[in-house]
């Protein structure tokens, strides 16, 4: 369905764009990567982003913390609309005003365009991504990364809590122990639309996020829970009730 229905330009537009209603949610987004990979934050080599989809967000401010970061997504549109933003080809996502907002954060508005720059220099390789399967970049085996991100991607991916438990360690093969996951997520949520095309999402809660971190080998350093007082407001786009911010370190053992 997402090879054929979805619409990567629509999605942007309705759910990464300053607004539409969604600006409280963008900024908590991009006021945690902030802090998360910020002076002092999580750092290192190399970091795997898995379900990238079409949006850079989640990575602006992890360039300045990482010096190679591989993305990633199953579907073959987002990567194609992806890789045209990266190669600044005309027609691609205009993320100027979210990169300005991530650059305010970090002290210099003004500073989106050299932002822009150094995240295209840091963007190694867009990849291909399916997290139901052992090792999710097959055939590409690459060295264990430093920190894995995921937003949005596992519970729309996953049929049910079986296969997000399997999901979970299947990403988790890919990171260094001692390294860091990553996550971006909402809670309650069972569908989504972009334009008139209604998505599955698998309704997540809390305990059941933690439990699978855990379980997976992570040692969770930070769960911060966001939630949308408003969300009958946005009924017909999505019925989620809160979004959370996961920071977990992987086991040693």
């Amino acid at each position: 369905m997402y090879q054929s229905m979805f619409d990567p330009k629509t999605y942007l537009a309705s759910f990464c764009s300053f607004g539409k209603g969604r600006d409280r949610i963008l900024n908590f987004r991009l006021q945690k990567c902030f802090e998360t990979f910020g002076p002092g934050g999580v750092g290192g080599d190399t970091l795997i982003d898995i379900g990238s989809g079409p949006s850079i967000y989640q990575l602006a401010s992890a360039c300045e913390s990482f010096r190679n970061i591989i993305a990633t997504d199953f579907t073959d549109c987002n990567r194609q609309e992806f890789q045209k933003w990266l190669n600044n080809e005309p027609g691609s996502f205009d993320w100027s005003e979210l990169l300005q907002a991530v650059c305010n954060l970090e002290g210099n508005r003004e500073n989106w365009r050299e932002k822009e720059d150094k995240l295209r220099a840091t963007i190694k390789k867009v990849l291909k991504c399916d997290v139901t399967k052992s090792n999710p970049l097959h055939p590409e085996i690459l060295p264990k990364a430093d920190c894995l991100i995921s937003a949005l991607c596992l519970e729309v991916a996953c049929k049910d809590i079986d296969a997000y438990k399997d999901a979970v360690r299947n990403i988790t093969t890919l990171l260094k122990p001692g390294g860091h996951l990553v996550a971006i997520g909402v809670f309650g949520d069972s569908f989504y639309k972009v334009g008139k095309q209604t998505f599955f999402c698998l309704p997540l809660d809390e305990e059941t996020v933690r439990n699978t971190v855990i379980n997976a080998g992570y040692t969770i350093k930070e769960l911060e829970v966001f939630p949308i007082d408003d969300a009958s407001l946005y009924g017909d786009l999505t019925d989620c009730c809160a979004n959370f911010f996961l920071v977990a370190k992987k086991n040693l053992t």
